[in-house]
């Protein structure tokens, strides 16, 4: 069974959630603040050292469920079991032939843990990197046997063997592709569509192995006294599959730079706003002029959320300025919107979520291709986006 997530279904998703649909919510900066847009016996060798514990992945605990992707099931690999084969004693022509016991074989149940994909979150104007973890089928080995020769009494059978028979672990590398942004507008206000590409880990099998029968046949002596034939069964090891795993395309579609702009799709919503609209300069106090514009977004993120959602609310700043004081300042802008949108907007508080991404994700240049200021594309990167699953 393979782990494919539809492409159609979860492109919006995916688009919004990096927009900050999922992610932990962000502030936008203030000041010069810079942004970024939204029958036989089976057998199994005994435990292999440093093969799949159950319970336990290589990096804790196994999951249960994936908060921020999809659960990869684990896998049961059967134990094998056959029954020793007893030779009892015999006597012939008044020699002992004693009993020899052939052990069977036992390899216990193994489980390959079960695994999460992940598409971490990301701030509004951005599709969150993706990743498929590795995995690994353990190895696995059948023990030789043999059934001993008789040489007694008249009577003379040479032994029969078979060899033992291996299958080396199975590796299947993990996939990986990295944040994307809409970041630099083409033509006037136009920000651009970007496409986080999609990955998928290939099913990996370790093939089944199989050590034959063998037989002993019977003989007799010129008494006629007879040595019974001796068979072991054959064992088997049935193949391992790991199915294979695929993280969707998503896409963030082009848009017209605003004031406000909402992004609605499959799954979830976000609204940006200029945070000139929200802010004084290098202020965090959210002025009153903007309360229409959160009432209105707090009353349809109310009727169009999914119940219990997170409602992140993301905050960036331009690049004027330094680091030191626009992630601080991005923080403290997202922190207010959050805190106006619980205690004006009627949101629960407990759900806002406030991120603050200070100038990292910009969604346009801050400076003209001369290397000027370029205040148009500043305003721009300076936003706040509000954002929730639908």
């Amino acid at each position: 069974m393979r782990i494919a997530v539809t492409v159609g279904t979860m492109v919006l998703t995916l688009i919004l959630a990096s927009c900050g649909l999922t992610s932990s919510p962000q502030v936008g900066g203030g000041g010069e603040e810079r942004q970024v847009p939204t029958g036989r016996t089976a057998a199994t060798p005994p435990a292999q050292p440093g093969g799949p514990s159950p319970g336990v992945t290589p990096t804790g605990p196994e999951p249960t469920d994936c908060p921020n992707g999809e659960l990869i099931p684990a896998v049961e690999i059967p134990a094998v079991h056959s029954d020793p084969v007893v030779i009892p004693e015999a006597k012939i022509g008044g020699e002992i032939i004693p009993a020899v016991t052939i052990p069977g074989v036992d390899i216990p149940a193994q489980r390959i843990p079960a695994q999460c994909t992940e598409i971490k979150p990301a701030p509004g104007g951005c599709l969150g990197a993706a990743s498929i973890p590795p995995a690994m089928i353990p190895a696995v080995e059948i023990p030789p046997v043999e059934i001993p020769g008789v040489d007694a009494g008249g009577v003379k059978l040479e032994p029969v063997r078979t060899d033992g028979r291996k299958a080396g672990a199975k590796h299947v590398e993990g996939r990986s592709t990295p944040e994307v942004c809409q970041v630099k507008p083409k033509a006037g206000r136009l920000v651009p569509f970007v496409i986080r590409p999609f990955i998928i880990r290939p099913f990996v099998i370790r093939p089944f192995i199989i050590r034959p029968f063998i037989i002993r046949p019977s003989a007799c002596n010129a008494q006629n006294e007879c040595v019974p034939a001796v068979e072991v069964p054959a064992v088997e090891v049935p193949a391992v599959e790991i199915p294979s795993v695929e993280i969707p395309s998503a896409e963030l579609k082009s848009y017209e730079v605003g004031k406000s702009e909402v992004f609605e799709g499959d799954g979830s919503i976000a609204y940006a706003l200029e945070a000139d609209v929200l802010f004084d300069f290098d202020s965090a106090a959210v002025k009153p002029a903007a309360a229409a514009s959160l009432k209105r977004i707090a009353a349809q993120i109310t009727e169009k959320a999914a119940d219990g959602a997170t409602v992140r609310v993301d905050g960036h700043t331009d690049a004027r300025g330094d680091v030191a004081h626009n992630q601080p300042l991005s923080e403290r802008r997202a922190a207010a919107v959050a805190d106006w949108l619980a205690t004006e907007g009627g949101l629960d508080r407990s759900l806002l979520k406030a991120t603050g991404y200070g100038e990292t994700k910009p969604v346009a240049p801050n400076t003209k291709p001369g290397g000027a200021d370029d205040p148009a594309g500043r305003a721009k990167n300076r936003r706040v986006v509000i954002s929730a699953r639908t």
